[in-house]
């Protein structure tokens, strides 16, 4: 279970550039729920999930991650429990290491720890098989260095190495952004399928209002760092993209001005 109490986040505090980006957030989540997070440009997104990771620090307030107190953790250490994606294909991985050298280092990172971190013949028929799950051939290019796999490739690997050890907490920055339609669509089928399979409780940003929807059991609407929107359940899968956007406005008084939202509705 994820736990934030009152969280506040200012930049540049005192000065004139000082912008108050995160305000007195506070949000449950529980185990195994997956959450998809929306809201425009400076909403708050991508500073409250570093917040969580321990990227940055807040002003006040409180995370605790399954009951632990982790507000002030460090980000390495809170790498043990939580997986990230960022919208950076190239992010995750060492591109000059092999995809077996790769998915090595990520599952030690993890709570198991019975494996060597050198390849062995184990780890191999191991993580051929967690390859062989996203149907992409990779799972025949275990000594191929990362560098030379495609972005959409490079981003389903990554899923799998914030996932190969199952991690308390997964965290997905825009993680389809960089990538084709065709490609997006695949690698979030895939998402879907790890966090079900796993029940892995987890926060996705997207841009797209309609996966917003359609994934997960719940969906946020982030507006100037405080959560506007909080659906689910029946009101969810009965939502349209139009009926958000109007509860959008009804909540905030205001039209969302966000061109790569209202681009991706669908």
């Amino acid at each position: 279970m994820l736990e934030l109490s009152h969280l506040v986040k200012t930049f540049h505090p005192g000065t004139v550039n000082e912008r108050r980006a995160i305000r007195d957030l506070s949000l449950t989540v529980p185990e195994g729920q997956f959450v998809t997070v929306i809201g425009g440009n400076g909403a708050g997104k991508s500073t409250l999930l570093n917040l969580i990771s321990g990227a940055l620090f807040p002003d006040s307030g409180s995370v605790r991650l399954d009951g632990q107190d982790v507000t002030f953790l460090p980000e390495h250490r809170r790498a043990r429990d939580i997986g990230r994606l960022f919208q950076d294909p190239l992010m995750g991985t060492a591109p000059n290491m092999t995809l077996e050298e790769n998915l090595s280092l990520a599952y030690l990172r993890g709570s198991h720890r019975t494996f060597a971190p050198a390849p062995s013949r184990k780890n191999e028929a191991f993580f051929r098989e967690k390859l062989r799950s996203l149907d992409l051939g990779l799972e025949d290019r275990l000594k191929t260095r990362v560098g030379l796999l495609s972005g959409g490739q490079r981003q389903a690997l990554t899923l799998l190495m914030a996932t190969v050890a199952t991690p308390r907490l997964l965290l997905l920055d825009e993680h389809t952004a960089a990538l084709d339609p065709a490609t997006a669509d695949k690698v979030l089928a895939l998402t879907d399928r790890i966090v079900r399979e796993n029940r892995i409780t987890t926060l996705m940003i997207t841009h797209n209002m309609a996966s917003a929807l359609a994934l997960g059991d719940r969906t946020l609407m982030l507006e100037q760092g405080e959560i506007l929107l909080d659906v689910s359940g029946e009101e969810r899968a009965s939502m349209t993209v139009d009926a958000l956007l109007e509860r959008f406005q009804h909540q905030s008084g205001a039209q969302l001005v966000n061109d790569r939202l209202l681009l991706s509705r669908g």
